[in-house]
């Protein structure tokens, strides 16, 4: 259950089964509340069930037949935890007490009969009380959002480069010459077509496994920041491109066309961790475009300024590969779309790119020319000089 945090008060809930006591609620404290009146038990909950994001406080009597107030307050506690629970009692009994406070988590005892001011104070506090456990719900909620979200791209990032491990793997096992009864012991031998190549095969596993290790990683720390009072990371823009060029798992000679180009660094809001996968998802996105492209190249820029950056810092991801098709280039960021559907590509990750980029007040934009490559850009408020 969703609970914003609008500018209007919730409802108090006053539940007693003196009706005199309930019009002298309403009547006393509605210049200032909004405030509901239920004469028993059984229809405060079936108005708590009907309607319960309405009501922020309930307030019931001890003494009512049928039901009493303390196995109200344990159904609310139970069913409606948002509710802010107060008890109103002419019992002063140490056990009702002790139970309202253990049994129904209640926030206040009021003591009947009611005084004006002190009631309007206990209103008060439990309304503020109530707003900022609203306030804690949402926050969790959205880094629960952020978290979920960062789980499915992560499974998603990881299939390739496990499935690649996985056929390398394979492959040298299928190789595997079983020993001959003159074959000396402790030495294993495996077939090849030309020198060197199992070798080949297992440096190229081990690079995408440390690449797999090091995106579970960065997903580990959004776990640990998403708790709250968490001290978000903080670095470099430099610092974060130097990653992605040390633990990406590059194909053969990709990683000679990558040009990195520092000219004024800063140090950038946000967590690293997502980031870093943004990072991740431009260059792999780049370099899969160039793929079997003779002279590709792919820049990689930081700047905190500039003539065209509208006071902002940026990081610029640019290759001279074939470019984006206009039909598609319309839809990035907006809506899933990808020209590698055949291959895997589901379109979420600039989608993904987009919302990172927007929980850090940045922005990504996407240029691209057909047949003369692409420039994904993304703009930082930036924390200032490293």
């Amino acid at each position: 259950m969703q609970y914003e945090l609008t500018g209007e008060i919730p409802s108090i809930l006053y539940v007693d089964d003196e009706p005199t006591s309930r019009k002298w609620f309403a009547l006393e404290f509605g210049d200032e509340f909004r405030v509901l009146t239920a004469g028993s038990a059984d229809e405060a909950l079936q108005m708590l069930r009907e309607r319960s994001s309405e009501f922020g406080v309930l307030v019931t009597d001890y003494r009512m037949p049928e039901s009493d107030g303390m196995k109200l307050l344990r159904a609310v506690q139970r069913d409606f935890r948002h509710v802010i629970r107060l008890l109103a009692t002419a019992y002063a009994e140490k056990d009702v007490a002790i139970a309202a406070v253990n049994q129904g988590k209640v926030l206040r005892i009021l003591e009947k009969p009611l005084d004006g001011e002190a009631t309007r104070e206990a209103l008060r506090e439990a309304l503020s009380v109530y707003r900022a456990q609203a306030l804690d719900r949402l926050v969790n909620e959205g880094r629960v959002a952020a978290l979920r979200e960062a789980l499915g791209f992560l499974a998603h990032e990881l299939n390739t480069p496990l499935a690649t491990v996985r056929g390398y793997v394979s492959s040298v096992a299928g190789r595997y010459v079983q020993p001959g009864p003159d074959a000396p012991a402790g030495l294993a031998q495996f077939t090849e077509d030309h020198p060197g190549e199992l070798v080949t095969a297992l440096e190229r596993a081990e690079r995408r496994a440390l690449y797999c290790q090091s995106l579970v990683s960065t997903f580990v720390q959004s776990a640990r920041d998403a708790y709250p009072d968490a001290q978000p990371q903080s670095i470099t823009a430099s610092s974060l491109v130097e990653a992605l060029l040390d633990e990406f798992p590059f194909e053969e000679n990709e990683r000679s066309c990558v040009v990195l180009d520092v000219r004024r660094d800063f140090r950038l809001p946000g967590r690293r961790d997502l980031l870093y996968l943004v990072l991740c998802t431009l260059a792999k996105n780049a370099l899969l475009a160039m793929r079997g492209r003779a002279g590709s190249r792919l820049w990689l820029e930081v700047d905190s300024g500039g003539e065209h950056a509208k006071g902002r810092a940026w990081i610029r991801v640019r290759d001279n590969g074939p470019g984006i098709p206009p039909e598609v280039l319309a839809k990035l960021t907006r809506e899933p779309v990808t020209t590698r559907s055949g291959a895997g590509g589901s379109g979420m990750g600039l989608m993904f790119c987009q919302r990172v980029m927007q929980a850090i007040s940045g922005a990504i934009e996407v240029h691209s020319t057909l047949g003369e490559g692409a420039m994904v850009t993304l703009y930082f408020q930036p924390l200032g000089a490293p």
